[in-house]
């Protein structure tokens, strides 16, 4: 039993690390030079992957890609970005 929880625990820490690590992957210098003003939220996702967070407040959403020491940050209105920036690339 306790094999058996620490194994799935495991698991569970791997499966983890590797989804950060893909989404990380994906938080380059290249796909930040793809991102252009005007671009759809869902033309962003297609280059950058599912955002880690996105806070959004009266039409406006603010979406970040990446972690604290490297990073892609996209504000949007309306489904469309409006500006962006990025840390550590």
């Amino acid at each position: 039993m306790l094999r058996t929880l620490v194994r799935n625990a495991g698991i569970l820490v791997i499966a983890l690390l590797l989804v950060f690590l893909v989404a990380c992957g994906k938080v380059t210098k290249e796909n930040y030079d793809r991102l252009q003003v005007g671009m759809e939220y869902s033309e962003v996702v297609e280059i950058l992957g599912k955002p880690g967070e996105c806070n959004a407040v009266l039409g406006a959403k603010d979406c970040r890609w990446g972690n604290d020491k490297k990073s892609i940050d996209v504000k949007l209105v309306g489904d469309k970005v409006i500006f962006f920036s990025s840390k550590g690339l």
